[in-house]
């Protein structure tokens, strides 16, 4: 998955807002994660303010998500 392709689905989540949607996120974040690392991870939860809207903060382990 694209960095871009992933900033339109989380904000397709993000449109959404309930707990399910976080789940999505995750699931989003773990394969950025696998993809871009963790670097590419934590820049895409600061741009979407995933720690606030979330509880999703920078350094967060996707490893495991799915």
């Amino acid at each position: 998955m694209t960095l871009d392709k992933a900033r339109e689905l989380i904000q397709t989540q993000l449109s959404f807002g309930s707990g399910y949607n976080r789940n999505s996120v995750r699931i989003l974040l773990a394969e950025v994660q696998r993809e871009h690392g963790q670097g590419a991870t934590d820049q895409l939860i600061r741009e979407f303010e995933l720690e606030s809207k979330f509880d999703l903060p920078p350094g967060t382990d996707f490893s495991n998500v799915m």
